[in-house]
């Protein structure tokens, strides 16, 4: 067996490139790309090749087995394209054709939370559990659904979207253009976008002590506004926790997992929301599965999603 793998967590808002043992499952090196402001297909698939060219410079490529990747969006796993993937304005990209060509690596794709929830059964979280689904909040809301310790992916391959639950049938507007969708209240974007317009009509908050100017709101930000219990970041974040909570209690109550993981930089960085919104989900839920269901957060963190890339060529072949 060669000894590495790369790992690609394609998000919204940046690309994770990682080089990967793959006996230990340990990251030895990895590279990071902002996709915030540099959408569309083309220019992703620069930053990722620019990426993997850095993070293989000096290598011996005979060495690496094949190159796995994750995208937030919809995928067809079998022929390598990125069918959509809203927050990041890829539309039909086949990252096989296009990486495999340049690198001469296999290269397989998953979607960034099934990914992620592989990284977690395998080294993290879930390691001890062939039953949960996995949910990352981040710009997006995301999840996988593992049963009987295989991911499953459903009659097209999509399973386990349920940042596209629909939770206000007139509601906001999402990235993916419906309306209503879980993703547009709960998401870190979500708060970032409540928190916004409120400033703009004149309401104040200490977030403003860590905002640049051109900047964006993060995680870190948001938690250390609520150290500071400001009413106004208070007032969103439970919001989001609020309806995260309901749309995990309908997951608890449908598909009666053993195990909830949670993660991304909103769950990581922001306690209050993370225990808020297991505290909600267990009360909202049925009482015979709320007894049972137990939660974590992901033990990986920020490379949940590179590692199960690395992975990804063992759920293929």
């Amino acid at each position: 067996m060669k000894k590495y793998s790369i790992g690609i967590d394609l998000g919204g808002t940046k690309i994770l490139i990682a080089l990967i043992d793959r006996e230990s499952g340990k990251v030895l090196e990895y590279v990071k790309k902002k996709t915030k402001k540099e959408k569309g297909s083309k220019k992703i698939t620069k930053k990722m090749i620019e990426g993997i060219e850095e993070l293989l410079e000096g290598k011996n490529l005979d060495e690496i087995s094949s190159v796995g990747v994750g995208a937030a969006g919809q995928t067809d796993r079998k022929n390598g394209i990125i069918i959509a993937a809203a927050n990041l304005d890829c539309y039909n990209l086949n990252i096989k054709e296009i990486l495999s060509e340049h690198f001469n690596i296999p290269v397989f794709l998953g979607n960034d939370v099934e990914i992620a929830a592989i990284g977690e059964q395998k080294f993290g979280a879930g390691k001890d559990c062939d039953d949960f689904v996995c949910i990352f909040v981040g710009t997006g809301v995301g999840s996988a659904i593992v049963k009987e310790g295989k991911v499953i992916l459903g009659a097209t391959g999509t399973a386990g979207e349920i940042g596209h639950i629909i939770v206000d049938l007139n509601g906001r507007q999402c990235a993916c253009g419906a309306h209503g969708c879980l993703e547009a209240y709960a998401s870190r974007s979500a708060i970032e976008h409540r928190i916004e317009g409120a400033l703009k009509k004149g309401r104040t908050s200490c977030i403003l002590d860590y905002l640049e100017p051109g900047k964006s709101i993060t995680s870190s930000m948001i938690q250390k506004s609520i150290e500071r219990d400001d009413e106004l970041v208070l007032q969103y974040v439970t919001e989001a926790s609020e309806y995260l909570s309901g749309g995990i209690a309908s997951i608890i109550n449908f598909i009666n997992p053993e195990l909830v993981i949670l993660g991304g930089g909103l769950i990581d960085a922001v306690d209050y929301f993370y225990e808020k919104t297991i505290k909600k989900a267990k009360a909202k839920s049925l009482p015979v599965p709320a007894e049972k269901i137990r939660f974590k957060k992901a033990a990986l963190g920020d490379f949940s999603g590179v590692i199960g890339a690395g992975f990804l060529e063992d759920r293929v072949l």
